[in-house]
């Protein structure tokens, strides 16, 4: 396909890069002291990852958007393929299958997964002729997305596997699905949580029956609902049993990062005191003593965003949110105005991966929601998450440029 490069979102493509830069230096500053001269040299991986990223998003561009639409279930087969390959011929790296190791490199196939998984529920939903509250229409829909979900979930990560049902809850929404409808589908998570205690689980139910009361969804609807609440209470000490340790270790970390301060609370508490002893304009660059000392682990992957309010401080930490910011109006925007319904739910699954990320990465960061191990957007260090991020700004950029077709 011959492109008109002037009409491509070059606002867009460049907050993209100015936010992998920024990650490059970042990842640069939290090894350069490290005692590992491998690690020393990340930053340089992280840059040979870009170039990767900066090709495969030229490549998507210059591909007939017709192309993707047509294939789209095809790169949903290639993806759980991969997913469940992982699981008997993965590397195994701390007690998970989760990479394909190919000698120098390592491919997470849940990168590949999300992709395939974004084109496919974008596909259904932009043909499907069921009506939005269809319960076939949502529970095909779900089939697709749990497949993926589950193959993750089996690896073990828990954390990726929360993507996937984050962007069926976007297209959900995105295709007209009630915010309404929305909560109650979630609520079966807040009855496991609530099911901690028989109190707490009572007072619950019975909000639950007045809301649906209120709500009048149907008396099918609602049975369904109120039964999967009960079920799912009725499950969470065999859930919690089924929990690997480390799972068990992070949620009563997030609700008492005190609880183990030189275990499991360790990386929590060494990344508030990080970002804390930033003040408003940071130590500087290569200046971090959390970084420096060996204070702060993982600090170049799951804690980038903790260097980054050390060295560079609360403004340099709105910066960086106020760049994602602008993205997320960009791809919204683009979104909006598609006339394409693919496209239109492809943008808006796009923005929903990056968006959960970076939302979910820097409230780890700062304590506010328990590590997951999802890497901050085009920060992080990690080559297929940098390309998976790039192919979706592609996928963006691709339906911005043919916002016009049908």
């Amino acid at each position: 396909m011959i492109l008109n490069y002037r009409n491509l979102d070059w606002k867009l493509i460049g907050v993209a890069f100015a936010l992998s830069v920024i990650g490059i230096l970042l990842i640069m500053s939290a090894t350069h002291f490290s005692s590992s001269s491998f690690e020393r040299y990340y930053y340089q991986r992280q840059a040979l990852w870009l170039c990767v990223a900066m090709f495969v998003f030229a490549v998507i561009v210059h591909l007939p958007f017709r192309f993707l639409d047509l294939l789209a279930y095809l790169f949903y087969a290639v993806g759980v393929i991969l997913l469940a390959l992982v699981l008997v011929i993965g590397h195994t790296r701390l007690g998970a299958s989760r990479w394909f190791d190919l000698g120098p490199i390592s491919l997470s196939p849940s990168d590949v997964g999300k992709i395939g998984l974004l084109l496919a529920l974008a596909r259904f939903f932009a043909y499907t002729r069921l009506p939005v509250t269809s319960k076939r229409r949502l529970a095909l829909s779900a089939l697709l997305m749990l497949v993926p979900a589950l193959l993750v979930l089996k690896q073990p990560d828990l954390g990726t596997s929360l993507v996937f049902f984050v962007v069926l809850f976007a297209l959900w929404f995105w295709s007209g699905l009630s915010p309404l409808y929305l909560l109650l589908i979630v609520t079966p998570i807040a009855s496991l949580v609530t099911a901690s205690h028989w109190l707490s689980w009572a007072i619950y139910l019975v909000a639950l029956l007045v809301f649906l009361t209120l709500l009048k969804p149907g008396m099918l609807f609602s049975v369904v609902a109120f039964t999967s609440n009960l079920g799912f209470g009725m499950i969470t000490p065999f859930m919690w049993n089924r929990l690997a340790d480390y799972q068990k270790s992070r949620i009563i970390t997030f609700l008492d990062p005190g609880h183990d301060p030189r275990g499991a609370g360790y990386q929590i508490i060494q990344s508030k005191i990080a970002i804390g002893s930033g003040g408003l304009w940071g130590k500087g660059f290569l200046s971090g003593s959390q970084a420096k000392l060996d204070f702060l682990p993982e600090r170049h992957t799951d804690f980038i965003f903790s260097v980054l309010g050390e060295e560079f401080g609360l403004l340099g930490c709105l910066i960086v949110i106020v760049l994602f910011g602008y993205l997320f109006f960009r791809c919204l925007k683009i979104a909006v105005r598609c006339r394409s319904r693919f496209a239109s739910y492809l943008i808006a699954g796009a923005t929903a991966i990056i968006f959960f990320q970076f939302v979910v990465n820097i409230g780890m960061a700062i304590g506010i929601m328990p590590v997951t191990g999802l890497p901050l957007p085009f920060l992080s260090y990690g080559g297929t998450a940098l390309v998976l991020f790039w192919t979706l700004i592609a996928l963006i950029v691709s339906a911005d440029y043919n916002w016009q077709e049908y």
